[in-house]
């Protein structure tokens, strides 16, 4: 059991040595974007809400 725990701790440092990590401006770069693409999104459904509370009081209430 101990055996296969040691394995694990090597093979996931092995794994972590291969990884290509992000430079620091593409991290902003995306960060930026993921709250650009967030905002776009929450003003749309926001729009859409409204007018559909819209339609809803004027046509059916």
């Amino acid at each position: 059991m101990v055996d296969k725990f040691i394995n694990y701790l090597r093979d996931t440092k092995t794994e972590l040595k291969r990884v290509v990590w992000p430079s620091r401006q593409d991290t902003i770069q995306y960060t930026l974007a993921v709250i650009g693409i967030s905002a776009a999104v929450a003003i749309f459904l926001g729009a859409l809400d409204i007018l559909f509370q819209f339609l809803l009081k004027t046509f059916i209430l």
